[in-house]
C-alpha cells in the first residue's frame, strides 16, 4: 500500500495579530492595575479613619475622668502614656497613619468642636484628593 501524507500548512500568528494581542493585554495590565491601587488607597483611608475612631474614644474616656480634653502642650500622646488619673494608659500605643506619619492633634477643633484629630493622607500635606486626601475626626462618626 501506497501511504499518502497529508500535509498541512502551519503558520503562526502575523506581526499584527500579535501586536494586537500584545496591546491588549497590555490594556487589560493597566485597567487591573489602577484598579488594585484604588483598593489599595480605599483600604489605607479606612484604616485611618478606623484608628481616628479609636483615638475618639480615648480621648472621651479621658474627658470623663478629668472634665477637659488634652491641651495641644500635652498633645495626644497624654492618651498613651500612664498616669496617675490613668495607671494604665488609655491606648497602649500611639499609632502611626497607614502612610507611617503622626497624626496631628489640634484643640479646639474645627467647626466649634473641642478637638481635633487629622490624618493628612499620603502626601503628609494640608489639603488635597485621592490618595493625598486629608481624613479628619470631623469627619469620622464615632459609635455610641
Amino acid at each position: 500500500m501506497h501511504s499518502t501524507s497529508i500535509r498541512t500548512n502551519r503558520r503562526g500568528f502575523s506581526l499584527p495579530e500579535l501586536m494586537v494581542v500584545i496591546v491588549i493585554i497590555g490594556l487589560l495590565a493597566g485597567v487591573v492595575t489602577v484598579s488594585v491601587r484604588s483598593y489599595l488607597v480605599k483600604s489605607k483611608q479606612n484604616v485611618a479613619k478606623l484608628e481616628i475612631s479609636k483615638m475618639q474614644q480615648a480621648l472621651e474616656s479621658f474627658y470623663l475622668e478629668l472634665d477637659r480634653y488634652p491641651t495641644n502642650e500635652e498633645g495626644i500622646e497624654i492618651l498613651a502614656k500612664e498616669s496617675d488619673a490613668f495607671p494604665a494608659a488609655l491606648l497602649s500605643k500611639l499609632p502611626k497613619d497607614p502612610w507611617g506619619n503622626a497624626y496631628e492633634y489640634l484643640t479646639p477643633g474645627s467647626n466649634d468642636a473641642p478637638y481635633e484629630i487629622i490624618c493628612y493622607g499620603a502626601d503628609n500635606r494640608e489639603g488635597g484628593t485621592g490618595a493625598e486626601k486629608d481624613i479628619s475626626s470631623a469627619d469620622v462618626e464615632t459609635e455610641e
